[in-house]
């Protein structure tokens, strides 16, 4: 009897792996969107917490999208949350002089985050990589 070897397709690996990696990328930018969301909606407050399982997840499987099309996604995400936070901490003085430029400047803030997160969407749906 002969030896019959299997064969691994490579390209349904490929696939397989790049449906993990858009997997990934919805349930983030669902968190991402949750947070985005309730941040522009008076009375809505999700916390901090989300985001940080958001930004977490990405930190973790950025790895493992490399020389994808969606790695820049993961970057996209984690940018937009690092530089959120960054302009939230920056802006926070203002709550102390007067209410109004804080909800101003966390308003502009969360709105540029909020379409930062819809952009990256559009893009991963149509199954393209976000420019930087």
């Amino acid at each position: 009897m002969s030896n019959v070897t299997d064969v691994i397709d490579v390209t349904a690996i490929d696939s397989e792996k790049a449906q993990q990696l858009k997997t990934v990328g919805w349930v983030s930018y669902l968190l991402h969107l949750i947070v985005a969301v309730a941040a522009v909606v008076p009375g809505a407050n999700v916390g901090v917490a989300l985001l940080v399982i958001a930004l977490v997840i990405d930190l973790v499987k950025k790895g493992d999208a490399v020389g994808t099309w969606q790695e820049s996604h993961f970057s996209w995400r984690i940018r937009s949350v690092i530089w959120a936070g960054i302009l939230y901490v920056v802006t926070s003085p203002l709550w102390l002089l007067l209410i109004a430029p804080g909800w101003i400047a966390w308003g502009i803030i969360s709105i540029w985050f909020l379409y930062r997160i819809v952009r990256g969407m559009v893009a991963m749906n149509n199954n393209q990589a976000i420019a930087q």
